[in-house]
């Protein structure tokens, strides 16, 4: 079995970078499905079959059009009848299971297999037995033109992210269930996945882990408290094993893996996060990235349903997804005011042109501009609806004033007198806000609901024990009861016991929030930083393995230097989002000669005036720099990957956009899944519940 030659470093032939999203989409085309074009089947159609997950992995990054043009005709489910079509060639991309190896071998043994000659491709390392399976079939050797391992089982939902696709990792491996061989089983799978993204993209990675919360003699270290040490060690098997059977591996370190688990910051999953692709995912009630929206008929019926994904390949999607509402409620009315003041068929259509007839050149550039102005036209006017959908919520719901008191609570400015006075005087706040609510104040004052306490407040939030589950699991994700006893304190749980009021997070120093309600910040953006410059505990952080003497792990030259920005728009903007010193409507930073801090700053330039006919011309503005790091990472250091086992955030993938920015290294965020806040709070609650399942359980 042999591994493909072919380059998948982060450099091409030309000397381009490319990202993580551009090396996993590459081998899967040209690695695989180009490689199958040899001798005379470079002008015949082939058929690809997939099984459950590898058609995800596929879907993640490729679309159908890219799999046509690589000449597949049809794809297939593996474990679904298919008619024989004994003419083509067929390819495999599939685990390597004994299952798939089964049926592979059903469908090309015997005199009449279903295909003329099989391409298998296994998506992680194959057993020896299961090769020798394969080849004791003697009908099915000849058959086979070749038989690899691609080494990619993993989902690549951004250009800086991917999931393993352990959705149950948090139920299995932080719950209350003692099950070792079901939870060893887990971690192996995810140290297998998480391998296989240093395998396509050919790094290999200085390896360190959140180490065990306690190891003193007074304390038995649990379970959960070992999982990333658990999950360092497998990792760095599988690594070990690469260096010794993939061709071209690295021999010394290339890049940073930092694994920890979810525990290292509980309230990102939980509390309201206000930038526009958060805020979708978390009031839209949408199914991953798809948004249904209703638009008017062309027969002149009923409204028809129209489904979209908010993805990547949508301009306006990438320059607005990381920034705040209020900023993209802004930026997206001045884009439709620019638009319609700038295209001949809007102007026509929305009736803003002079009466009087049109001259020839009017009406040629009128037709000219339609196709474009079409397409354009229902990119801005979904979004322009969706903003406007959002705002509505967070109005009718008074979403404001919760997240003004939950980003209190975590930066110590608001305490359990505040929760109750809030829970007392708002009583038609929802159920799941206040369940947040309660959540964020668990993780932050875990000792008032032991007990009669904890009753107490559910009774007084009106939460029903469902909901009481979610609160009282939290105490899962923050280590023991004996620990946080302990003198050398809980992480993260180290407080001063006389304080009334405790702070989770510390503002920054050097950054000042620019919108209102966008204090808050994930803790592993503070533990990247610390990492990128060395300052990070090898007590708390040890390594796995011993960093080569020639290993820098640092940025190859100074950090991007962004241009101020100044806004000079006089529009206001919603009054939820006003600071709350401020009275002009909207927010400046007092210091905007960073690019940090300048959120929502855009000039008023001819580049603004043209974003809004082409997309993706660049805007002076924070986000836009973040959308257009991909182009710069050709100077960047080395990459940085962070892995948390139980789920990631938008919030925390956001982080690793902006770090990247500042730190002129490409940052990779990978977790067992991507979770929004309904999502992690239903997985909280499978943790002591046996008998349900995620379909039995809903926010």
């Amino acid at each position: 079995m042999s591994y493909s030659d072919s380059d998948s470093s982060s450099y091409s032939g030309a000397g381009d970078y490319k990202n993580f999203r551009q090396i996993t989409r590459e081998r899967l085309l040209h690695e695989m499905l180009r490689s199958a074009k040899t001798g005379n089947s470079k002008s015949t159609w082939k058929v690809l079959i997939m099984d459950k997950l590898t058609v995800k992995i596929m879907s993640y990054s490729c679309k159908m059009a890219d799999i046509t043009q690589e000449g597949v005709s049809l794809v297939e489910d593996i474990y679904r009848r298919r008619q024989p079509l004994p003419s083509m060639d067929a390819i495999y991309f599939i685990q390597p299971t004994k299952e798939n190896v089964i049926m592979f071998l059903s469908d090309m043994s015997g005199r009449s297999p279903l295909y003329k000659k099989a391409y298998v491709f296994f998506s992680s390392p194959i057993s020896r037995e299961l090769v020798a399976q394969i080849k004791k079939d003697s009908t099915v050797l000849p058959r086979v033109g070749a038989l690899r391992e691609m080494n990619l089982e993993y989902f690549a939902i951004d250009s800086q992210g991917f999931v393993t696709d352990n959705e149950r990792a948090l139920e299995e491996l932080f719950g209350d269930e003692e099950d070792s061989r079901k939870r060893d089983a887990c971690l192996n799978e995810i140290a297998t996945r998480i391998a296989t993204v240093f395998a396509s993209l050919r790094e290999f990675p200085v390896v360190r882990y959140r180490a065990a919360k306690s190891l003193d003699a007074m304390t038995i270290t649990s379970f959960r408290d070992l999982i990333p040490t658990k999950l360092a060690a497998g990792v760095w098997n599988c690594l070990t094993k690469y260096k010794q059977t993939i061709q071209n591996f690295p021999e010394t370190e290339t890049c940073e893996l930092l694994i920890l688990d979810r525990s290292v910051d509980q309230i990102a999953p939980i509390i309201h996060e206000w930038t526009y692709d958060a805020i979708c995912h978390d009031l839209l009630s949408m199914e991953g990235n798809k948004y249904v929206h209703e638009i008017p008929s062309k027969t002149g019926g009923p409204p028809e349903k129209k489904e979209v994904l908010l993805e990547e390949h949508d301009p306006v999607w990438l320059e607005l997804r990381h920034a705040h509402i209020a900023d993209a409620s802004e930026r997206l009315h001045e884009k439709m005011t620019n638009f319609i003041s700038k295209n001949k068929a809007a102007q026509i259509q929305h009736g803003s042109r002079d009466s009087g007839e049109l001259s020839t050149r009017d009406l040629q550039k009128m037709v000219q501009a339609l196709p474009q102005y079409s397409e354009q036209i229902d990119k801005l006017s979904l979004h322009v609806e969706i903003a406007g959908k959002i705002n509505r919520i967070i109005r009718e719901v008074g979403l404001r004033d919760i997240g003004q008191l939950e980003q209190d609570l975590v930066f110590g400015d608001a305490g359990m007198k505040d929760v109750i006075k809030f829970l007392t005087t708002k009583e038609d706040t929802t159920r799941e806000n206040k369940l947040r609510l309660l959540m964020i104040l668990a993780a932050i004052y875990p000792e008032k609901f032991e007990g009669e306490k904890g009753h107490s407040l559910m009774k007084l939030a009106k939460l029903a024990p469902d909901d009481m589950t979610a609160v009282n699991n939290m105490r899962f994700l923050g280590g023991s009861s004996e620990s946080k006893k302990s003198s050398s304190g809980a992480f993260p749980l180290k407080f001063d016991i006389h304080k009334k009021k405790r702070a989770f997070r510390k503002d920054r120093a050097g950054e000042e929030a620019s919108w209102q309600l966008s204090r808050f910040y994930p803790m592993i953006e503070e533990l990247v930083e610390k990492l990128s410059k060395k300052e990070l505990s090898k007590n708390d952080y040890p390594f796995m393995n011993d960093p080569s003497p020639t290993f820098h792990g640092s940025n190859q030259s100074a950090s991007i230097q962004a241009p101020a920005a100044h806004s000079m728009r006089s529009r206001r903007t919603a009054t939820w989002a006003r600071p709350r010193n401020s009275d002009d409507g909207y927010s400046r930073c007092s210091n905007c000669s960073s690019l940090c801090k300048c959120m929502g700053a855009t000039a008023n330039m001819p580049a603004l005036e043209k974003s809004a006919i082409k997309f993706n011309s660049p805007v002076n503005s924070r986000d836009s720099v973040l959308r257009h790091a991909s182009s710069d990472f050709k100077k960047m250091g080395q990459r940085i990957f962070v892995f948390i086992v139980g789920g990631a955030t938008r919030s925390e993938l956001r982080a690793c956009h902006k770090l990247s920015t500042k730190l002129n290294r490409e940052i990779v965020l990978g977790s067992t899944s991507l979770d929004d806040p309904p999502q992690f709070i239903t997985k909280l609650k499978l943790l002591t519940v046996d008998e349900l399942s995620l379909d039995d359980l809903q926010i």
